[in-house]
């Protein structure tokens, strides 16, 4: 059973930083595509970042590029959003998502999201 565990978020004031974590398990970890998404309040659910199965690429979302990192363990299974200079903007629940290889295709599960609020 693939289980996507997130942790990290909080409350933090404008210019602060959170790392965010995401423990996975149920699948092999290793080839699997991992990316965060976020979701604002009456917003559609948005790409932050994504990292492929060795970590060797990376992509950012325009709006967090020079600001936040994804990197992944693959020996401890868990992928990470380090954020900086954290914006009253990037308030939302932050959701972990795993492209899970299943014979020819790549099914996506979700963690069940972790709240990063962003506020003075």
């Amino acid at each position: 059973q693939v289980q996507l565990v997130e942790s990290g978020g909080g409350l933090v004031q404008p210019g602060g930083s959170l790392r965010l974590s995401c423990a996975a398990s149920g699948f092999t970890f290793s080839r699997s595509a991992m990316s965060w998404y976020r979701q604002a309040p009456g917003k559609e659910r948005e790409l932050v970042a994504t990292v492929t199965s060795a970590g060797a690429d990376t992509n950012y979302a325009d709006s967090v590029k020079g600001r936040f990192t994804i990197s992944r363990d693959n020996a401890k299974n868990t992928v990470y959003l380090q954020m900086n200079t954290l914006k009253p903007e990037d308030t939302a629940v932050y959701y972990c998502k795993a492209g899970v290889i299943r014979g020819l295709n790549a099914v996506a599960y979700w963690g069940q999201g972790t709240q990063v609020t962003v506020s003075s």
